[in-house]
């Protein structure tokens, strides 16, 4: 997946974003709306290197790039109730829902500021160091995963 115009990328996700309210209910998980915002929030700023994140899941190289590969680059949907990390769990270390419609915004700045072209990301915890098409790819699967999980 290349990605030509960040803006045209971000969009449709934005879209669904707007349409998301504090009390959508959700159809699994135990976040709340509000809280899975700060969660993509958090988990943008992580894998910016501004926020601290767990050390890396110790996992073969070979696991790993599975993992990856089936993460990303295969149709299959993520699977609910994967652990989350601490620092980007509402419940735990995660930044706690303030205001939603602020909230919001700053999330979309976020994706928008990580889709940039010349953007520096950091390893993923779990897939380690990805070339800048993963990034995007990482980008709208979880956004999606967690705007499905809310119906949108």
């Amino acid at each position: 997946m290349t990605v030509v115009a960040p803006e045209s990328f971000v969009e449709p996700l934005e879209r669904r974003i707007a349409l998301l309210n504090a009390d959508t209910p959700r159809r699994w998980g135990k976040m709340t709306a509000h809280e899975m915002v700060c969660h993509l929030s958090d988990s943008f700023s992580a894998m910016l290197g501004e926020r601290p994140v767990s050390e890396p899941v110790s996992w073969s190289p070979l696991r790993r790039r599975i993992t990856r590969y089936i993460a990303l680059q295969t149709p299959l949907p993520w699977p609910k109730g994967v652990p989350t990390m601490p620092e980007v769990n509402p419940h735990i270390r995660g930044t706690r829902p303030l205001q939603f419609e602020a909230d919001r915004a700053h999330l979309t700045a976020l994706m928008r500021r990580f889709v940039m072209p010349g953007t520096r990301y950091g390893a993923h915890p779990m897939f380690g160091p990805m070339s800048r098409d993963l990034w995007m790819i990482w980008t709208h699967r979880h956004v999606d995963h967690h705007l499905r999980q809310f119906g949108l």
